[in-house]
């Protein structure tokens, strides 16, 4: 049974290495997965400036998600699953919880820049195409961007 809480910022290293081993899933190579590191490192500050949420049974952390805001316009960050804990509703209650955070700080939209393996999950929960972005880590890599109509 997992429950969702607020990280402390010093499990910053350990969610960031459960970023990675979730990416890896999609069947990325070493060296990919090590291009993408710095875009799926959190760090202590984090949490000031975005809202994080983490799932846990115990003290194993099952996933995490975070969200920004600006204004009325939210982006989901971050929401990664340890693949020993995929297909067992971890993702839709973190992402429930997002939608929740990205209403709270007034957003009316909720864009997501998706793994290709992940869009679809994103498409189950609502969220509809909104065209592509140009990934930061990979040059000439394209990301779909998915949108969420909150209100």
């Amino acid at each position: 049974m997992s429950k969702l809480r607020t990280p402390q910022p010093e499990l910053a290293a350990a969610l960031s290495e459960l970023c990675l081993r979730s990416k890896a899933v999609w069947g990325y190579d070493a060296a990919f997965l090590e291009a993408c590191r710095p875009a799926l490192t959190l760090t202590a500050e984090d949490g000031k400036d975005s809202d994080l949420q983490i799932a846990v049974d115990g003290e194993r952390i099952l996933g995490l998600a975070q969200v920004r805001s600006d204004g009325q316009i939210a982006e989901l960050d971050k929401l990664f699953i340890d693949p020993d804990a995929r297909a067992a509703g971890i993702g839709r209650s973190l992402f429930a919880w997002c939608v929740e955070a990205a209403l709270n700080r007034g957003a009316t939209v909720m864009t997501i820049d998706a793994d290709p393996g992940a869009a679809d999950f994103y498409r189950r929960m609502g969220a509809v195409d909104d065209g592509v972005i140009a990934s930061t880590v990979i040059p000439g890599r394209f990301l779909p961007r998915l949108k969420l109509e909150l209100r």
